[in-house]
């Protein structure tokens, strides 16, 4: 669901996060229209809205782990789970994690691509949020659900900055909540 239909349609924050985008065409290959967050982030106050409003989401909702997809999805777990009082969990790509890991392989909307998790970063039964900055096809965020659901966590929600219209309407991915701030930039 979108942050819009859930409340905070009309907030000045959405405007402002969505007016800090910017689009990148043709990359990382042709015909893809890259949502590049750097210039979101690079605004103190729109990163700080944007981490706000997931924080005021989640605050109260007894999240133990908040698990960060590589790379972006870096970027905005660790303040959020700082300020929910969680633990932050990367999810990375193979060979980046020393020790054991477990892995999950997926599809994305211009290749394939694997996700790891050091075994024993949560434990049965720990209440978990995942953090993304962009939802296209759902295929990144279904591998981290089952990942970290391997490992006996609770997935509570996915969250992210950006849903492409693909997502739009859509409120549970893989069975779960689906929660996004906003819609790309064209």
């Amino acid at each position: 669901m979108f942050a819009a239909e859930n409340g905070l349609r009309g907030d000045p924050r959405l405007k402002a996060i969505s007016d800090a985008l910017s689009v990148v065409p043709n990359f990382p290959k042709p015909g893809i229209m890259f949502q590049d967050i750097t210039t979101l982030v690079s605004n103190h106050k729109v990163f700080k809205h944007t981490v706000d409003i997931f924080v005021d989401r989640y605050r109260d909702m007894g999240i133990s782990v908040v698990a960060g997809v590589e790379a972006r999805g870096f970027i905005f777990a660790p303040p959020i789970a700082l300020a929910i009082g969680a633990k932050f969990i990367p999810l990375r790509k193979p060979g980046k994690l020393p020790g054991e890991v477990i892995s999950e392989a997926y599809e994305l909307e211009y290749g394939n691509d694997c996700l790891e998790m050091h075994v024993g970063a949560v434990e049965q039964g720990e209440r978990a949020l995942i953090i993304d900055d962009l939802v296209a096809t759902g295929g990144t965020l279904s591998a981290a659900i089952r990942l970290l659901e391997r490992e006996g966590a609770e997935v509570v929600e996915c969250a992210c900055v950006i849903g492409l219209p693909e997502v739009k309407g859509r409120r549970l991915l893989d069975g779960k909540p689906l929660y996004v701030l906003v819609e790309p930039r064209q």
